[in-house]
C-alpha cells in the first residue's frame, strides 16, 4: 500500500493506493488526512486512465518538419539535453540570459525548482497565467499590506465570506469545511455574480455586477468605519493610515456603491454589519478579484484592509498569518534568489510599467519577514513574474529586448493565456520552444522539442502550500513509465549541462535535505508521518510587529507611495471601467465573465480522459433564460460568443442563476480528438475563451498587470445549423 499525495489539483489530498506488480489496483482517500479526511474526487479516480493513456508522451521528440506540421523524430534524452543546452548557450551568448524565458502552469508543487533553474541561468523572465491572474497577485498585495498572505481558519470561524469563489466546484476540501460550519450555525456570506451551489447555501448572497468588487469592498469599509464597527484598539495600535482611509471611504456612499454594483444598499449594509459583528470572521481567497483587470489590485487591497480593521488578522477563527515552517528548509532557500544578478533583476519584462511586481519590492519584503523572526518571505515564484502579455509582445517586437527562447513547463499557454492569436504568433516566431508535458497539446505542436513528463502518480511529492507553516508528503505510487521524467529531473539535467550546480540527484534527495532540520528521513516521513502541523500561535504581531516597513498594517501603503501609486485603495466605477474597452457597449451589450471551475477538470487538463470527459463533454456558456429567449437560443444550442477580438462557440446552458446582462463562458477548452496539425491545433480556435480576451497592457491592472477576465463587453447569437 502506497501513501500518496494527489496531484490532480492544488488541494494535496492524501490517498492510499494499492499497487501489485507495478500496477495500480485501487485508489482510496486517506481517512487520516487532516485536510481531506478521506475524500477522493473524480480526478483522483481517473488518475489510472491518465497514467496509462494511449496518447501519453513517452519519449523525447524533435521537430523535423515545419512548426505545427506534426512531424517528429524520436530521440534520446541525452541527445535532447545536449542539443537544447547548446542552443540555449548560443542564444545566451548572442542576446544575454534574459532572452530566455520560462512559462509554467501547474508543475505539481515544483515552482521553486523552476525559479532556481532560471536564477542560476541568469534570467528573471519566469511567468505563467498564475502570476498575474490567480493567487500570486493577491499574495503580493497582502504582503505589502500586512507582511504575509492569509489562510482562513474555517474550523473556528463564526462568519465566513466567500468572495468570488465557488468551492463547491473548485475546492472540495474547503466546501466540506463550509458545510460542516453551516451545521454549527456559522453564518455564510457569498459575493458572486452567479447563484452558484455555494451561493445557494449563503445567509446573504450579494449578486454584484462583474468587475465591481472594489466598489463593494469600499462600501463595506464605509459602513464599518462610519458605524464604528471596527476594532478600535487594533486600529489605534497596529495600523497606519486609518484616518486617511476614513476620509477616502466617504466617497463611496451606499447609494453610489449600490448604483455601481447593482446590489441594493440595504443588502450591502446587512452583509457588512454581519461580517463586522459576528466574530471571528474570515474572508477566504477567491480568484475573481485577481481577474478584474484595472481594479484588481485596488480590490485586493480593500479586501485585505477589511480583514485588518475588523480585528480578524491572526486570530483564532480569522485570517492567519503563519509564516513558513520554523525549521524546514524553505522553498525560498532552494530558489537561491541571491544568485540572480542585480542587473538581471532589473531587466524583468514588464517591471517598468507594472512597478509593484519587481525584485526590489520582493527583496525588501524578504528583509521585513526576516526582521520579525520569519526565516524568509513567501517564495519569489509566488510574488515576482515577468508580465505575460508584455513577454509575447517582446518576442514579436524585440522590445525592450529580444526574447528568442521559451521553455514551457506543465503549461499550455495557447489555451490558458489571453489573446490567443498574439500568443500563437509569438510562439511561431521563437528561435527555440521546448515543451515538457504529459500530452501533445496545441502549444506542444509548435515546439522544437517535446519532452515526456511524469504524472503525479510517478513522482514523490512534498508541499507547504506556498505560504503555510505545515509540511505534507507522499510517496510515488509507481515508477515512471518508459522515458518520462519529472520537472525536477529535466531541469536538473539541463541545468547541469549548462554548468549549474545541483547538489541533489533526485527529488527524494532534495526532500530529505529539506526535512533534515525536522529530524526525519524521507522514507520515514512518507511511511510514518506524512503531515507536520505546528501548534498555532495567534496575534504573533503583539511580539514581533508585522513584516512591513512600518511594522504595522499599512492601510496607507508606504511601498505604493514610493512607487508613485495611490497609497490608499480607490476604484474606477463600472461606467469608467467599460470605457477602457475597445468595444462600444452598444455593439456588445452583454457582460462576459469566465474562470468558473469545472470540478472534473483542472484548467486545460483532462479533456482526453474519457471518464472525465463523459462527466463534462462540451464547453458550456451560462445564459439567463430571458436573455436566451430574446436571442432565440434554446438550452443545448451552440452559441457564438463575440468580442472585438473575434468569436468562439460554446453550448448554451440556460439558467435563472445569472443576471440578464451577464454570460459566463468556460475556460481551458481544446479538443484532443481533433487533428493536431496547424492550423487546427486540436480545435484550439473553436471554444477557447482566451481567443476573445484582450490582454492589452493599457487595459491591465496598473500595479501588477493582471488582465481582465471579468466585465468584458460581448454579444451572442445562435450558431447556424
Amino acid at each position: 500500500m502506497k501513501r500518496v499525495i494527489c496531484g490532480g489539483c492544488g488541494n494535496n489530498c492524501g490517498l492510499t493506493i494499492q499497487v501489485k506488480d507495478g500496477n495500480i489496483i485501487n485508489i482510496k482517500g486517506d481517512p487520516n488526512d487532516p485536510f481531506s479526511q478521506g475524500h477522493v474526487c473524480e480526478k483522483a479516480i481517473a488518475a489510472v486512465k491518465l497514467l496509462n493513456h494511449k496518447d501519453r508522451l513517452r519519449y523525447p521528440l524533435k521537430r523535423v518538419g515545419e512548426k505545427g506540421e506534426g512531424k517528429w523524430e524520436r530521440i534520446s534524452w541525452d541527445q535532447a539535453i545536449h542539443e537544447i543546452s547548446e542552443k540555449l548557450k548560443d542564444i545566451k551568448e548572442r542576446y544575454g540570459p534574459e532572452s530566455i524565458a520560462l512559462v509554467h502552469g501547474h508543475p505539481r508543487g515544483l515552482d521553486y525548482i523552476l525559479r532556481r533553474f532560471m536564477n542560476l541561468l541568469g534570467s528573471p523572465n519566469m511567468f505563467g497565467p498564475a502570476g498575474q491572474v490567480c493567487w500570486d497577485n493577491t499574495a503580493l498585495l497582502e504582503c505589502i499590506t500586512y507582511g504575509w498572505m492569509t489562510i482562513s481558519d474555517l474550523e473556528n470561524a463564526q462568519c465566513i465570506v466567500e468572495w468570488g469563489s465557488n468551492p463547491a466546484s473548485s475546492n472540495r476540501v474547503r466546501w466540506r469545511k463550509i458545510l460542516d460550519a453551516k451545521k454549527r450555525g456559522v453564518r455564510l456570506i457569498v459575493i458572486d455574480p452567479r447563484l452558484t451551489l455555494t451561493a445557494q447555501k449563503a445567509d446573504v448572497w450579494l449578486q454584484l455586477r462583474p468587475g465591481t468588487d472594489c466598489a463593494m469592498a469600499m462600501g463595506w469599509l464605509n459602513v464599518i468605519i462610519n458605524e464604528k464597527l471596527y476594532d478600535e484598539q487594533f486600529v489605534r495600535n497596529w495600523t497606519i493610515g486609518f484616518e486617511e482611509l476614513k476620509k477616502r471611504v466617504q466617497k463611496y456612499s451606499l447609494e453610489k456603491v449600490a448604483n455601481i454594483t447593482g446590489v441594493p444598499a440595504e443588502k450591502i449594509e446587512e452583509a457588512a454589519r454581519l461580517y463586522a459583528t459576528v466574530k471571528p470572521s474570515t474572508i477566504t481567497w477567491g480568484v475573481s478579484l485577481d481577474h478584474i483587470g484595472r481594479n484588481a489590485s485596488q480590490a485586493i487591497r480593500a479586501r485585505a484592509i477589511l480583514r485588518a480593521i475588523a480585528g480578524n488578522l491572526d486570530v483564532k477563527g480569522g485570517d492567519l498569518l503563519t509564516g513558513l515552517h520554523p525549521t524546514l528548509v524553505s522553498e525560498t532557500e532552494i530558489e537561491e534568489n541571491e544568485k540572480l544578478p542585480e542587473d538581471k533583476k532589473n531587466k524583468l519584462i514588464g517591471v517598468n510599467k507594472f512597478r509593484l511586481c519587481s525584485w526590489n519590492v520582493y527583496d525588501s519584503l524578504d528583509n521585513y519577514a526576516k526582521g520579525i523572526g520569519f526565516r524568509r518571505s513567501i517564495p519569489s515564484y509566488s510574488l515576482i513574474h515577468a508580465h505575460a502579455p508584455t513577454v509575447w509582445r517582446a518576442i514579436l517586437t524585440g522590445k525592450p529586448y529580444p526574447v528568442e527562447a521559451v521553455i514551457c513547463i506543465a503549461s499550455n499557454p495557447l489555451v490558458t493565456c489571453a489573446n490567443t492569436k498574439l500568443v500563437y504568433q509569438a510562439l511561431k516566431k521563437l528561435e527555440l520552444l521546448v515543451v515538457h508535458d504529459i500530452f501533445l497539446t496545441p502549444t506542444a505542436m509548435l515546439a522544437d522539442y517535446v519532452l515526456p513528463a511524469t504524472t503525479w502518480l510517478e513522482r514523490p511529492h512534498m508541499d507547504t502550500y506556498t505560504c503555510g507553516d505545515y509540511v505534507i508528503g507522499g510517496d510515488k505510487a509507481v515508477e515512471p513509465l518508459e522515458e518520462t521524467k519529472s520537472e525536477f529531473d529535466f531541469l536538473r539535467e539541463l541545468g547541469v549541462s549548462l554548468g549549474q550546480e545541483w547538489p541533489w540527484k533526485s527529488l527524494e534527495e532534495l526532500y530529505e535535505y529539506r526535512l533534515k532540520p525536522i529530524g526525519y528521513s524521507w522514507k520515514d516521513f512518507v511511511e510514518k508521518v506524512r503531515w507536520v502541523l505546528p501548534d498555532r500561535q495567534y496575534k504573533k504581531y503583539e511580539k514581533t510587529g508585522f513584516a512591513t516597513p512600518s511594522g504595522k498594517v499599512e492601510i496607507y501603503s508606504t511601498i505604493l507611495e514610493k512607487l508613485g501609486y495611490d497609497p490608499l485603495p480607490a476604484c474606477e466605477d463600472f461606467a469608467e471601467c467599460t470605457k477602457n474597452s475597445l468595444a462600444p457597449m452598444k455593439e456588445y451589450p452583454l457582460i462576459l465573465i469566465t474562470g468558473g471551475r469545472i470540478s472534473s477538470m483542472l484548467h486545460s487538463m483532462g479533456r482526453q480522459i474519457d471518464l472525465l470527459r463523459k462527466l463534462h463533454p462540451d464547453p458550456k456558456v451560462q445564459i439567463n433564460l430571458e436573455t436566451a429567449k430574446k436571442f432565440g437560443i434554446k438550452d443545448g444550442d451552440w452559441v457564438w460568443i463575440e468580442t472585438h477580438l473575434g468569436k468562439i462557440k460554446q453550448k448554451a446552458e440556460l439558467t435563472e442563476r445569472i443576471a440578464g446582462d451577464v454570460v459566463h463562458a468556460e475556460h481551458g477548452w481544446w479538443f484532443p480528438e481533433m487533428p493536431g496539425k496547424d492550423p487546427i491545433l486540436y480545435g484550439l480556435w473553436e471554444s477557447n475563451v482566451n481567443v476573445i480576451i484582450d490582454d492589452d497592457p493599457e487595459k491591465c491592472d496598473q500595479l501588477i498587470g493582471s488582465w481582465p477576465l471579468r466585465a468584458i463587453p460581448c454579444r451572442i447569437h445562435k450558431v447556424a445549423e
